[in-house]
């Protein structure tokens, strides 16, 4: 009798403590959450960021802000969110970069692999390239052949060392066999108007971040990347027609959070966001942006992240990227 007693009291004193210390996820979260990007706001990356944002922040009823920490080819802010508390309140919006920077500028006393915890692969964005308006490049052919002819003539603009542009142009130059000469911007608006003027030769960037600048006919786009054309751009080819092996996004977006964030509470997370990605107006933001949506669990983005080291590590391995 005296141990049913004890017993019941054991319990009862258990109970108490979890109706007054609920399980994380339970409660999580129950104040702001911040979404640390990597780069400077106006990118697509940046778009992106706030969008999931804004998603996340209305599934919650909690404010879900966007910092953006510029820097080192990605490495400061990928860094400043994997030394922040372990709790879920905060999060990182990393891309290649992450992938890339492994191998191409690793930074002491931070590995990726080591300090975050994959959450979701959220999405990968097509790449476009482009020339100036007055270019005399009409087609790829025409770029391709006169790059041959004239190597290191031809530039390129990119948003800094490891940067989707600079890696996407590398990986476009290795495969198309020209050499073409990096010019690289800390500011989007710097290269878009040294685009415009004609003093920039070409730039592979992400579709969303250049197709007003296409419409409205500032810039002339050559190629996408994907297996089949953008229903914004029916008239320009992709890479794959065109015979260049450049096919797939090479752009990829992806959250993480600190190492040791609770197990349960990346797992809300990642349940949140695949719902927030079937959402019928985040279909029609892939037409207008160029994502293409993945989702999936912490595991699917585990091994593509693998993987992406590996594929990177080859790329930064050329003599072009170095």
């Amino acid at each position: 009798m005296r141990r049913n007693v004890v017993g019941a009291i054991v319990i009862g004193v258990a109970a108490a403590v979890l109706a007054a210390n609920p399980a994380p996820a339970q409660s999580y979260p129950d104040r702001s959450v911040r979404i640390i990007i990597a780069f400077a706001a106006g990118g697509t990356i940046d778009t992106l960021g706030r969008i999931v944002a804004q998603k996340l922040g209305d599934a919650w009823g909690q404010s879900v802000f966007v910092e953006n920490r510029p820097g080192a080819g990605g490495n400061i802010g990928a860094q400043a969110a994997a030394q922040s508390a372990p709790d879920g309140y905060t999060l990182h919006l990393g891309g290649q970069t992450l992938a890339v920077n492994v191998t191409l500028a690793p930074l002491k006393g931070f590995d990726p692999v080591r300090d975050l915890e994959p959450v979701i692969w959220i999405a990968t964005a097509r790449d476009v390239l482009m020339v100036p308006p007055n270019s005399p490049f009409r087609s790829v052919s025409e770029l391709i052949a006169y790059a041959k002819v004239h190597p290191g003539e031809l530039n390129y603009a990119s948003l800094g060392p490891g940067s989707s542009g600079h890696l996407a142009t590398t990986l476009f130059g290795d495969l198309a066999g020209i050499k073409l000469q990096h010019v690289p911007y800390n500011s989007f608006s710097q290269a878009v108007t040294d685009m415009i003027a004609g003093r920039i030769s070409l730039w592979i960037s992400t579709l969303g971040g250049a197709i007003g600048n296409i419409q409205a006919g500032k810039m002339r786009a050559l190629a996408v990347s994907g297996r089949q054309r953008d229903a914004q751009l029916p008239d320009v080819p992709t890479f794959q027609e065109l015979g260049v092996g450049f096919v797939d996004e090479t752009s990829w977006y992806a959250l993480f959070a600190p190492k040791g964030t609770p197990k349960d509470i990346i797992g809300k997370i990642s349940a949140d966001m695949n719902r927030i990605l079937a959402l019928p107006d985040m279909k029609a933001r892939e037409l207008t942006f160029g994502y293409r949506f993945i989702g999936g669990s912490p595991d699917v983005l585990a091994k593509m992240f693998q993987a992406e080291i590996g594929k990177w590590a080859d790329v930064a391995n050329s003599a072009s990227l170095k």
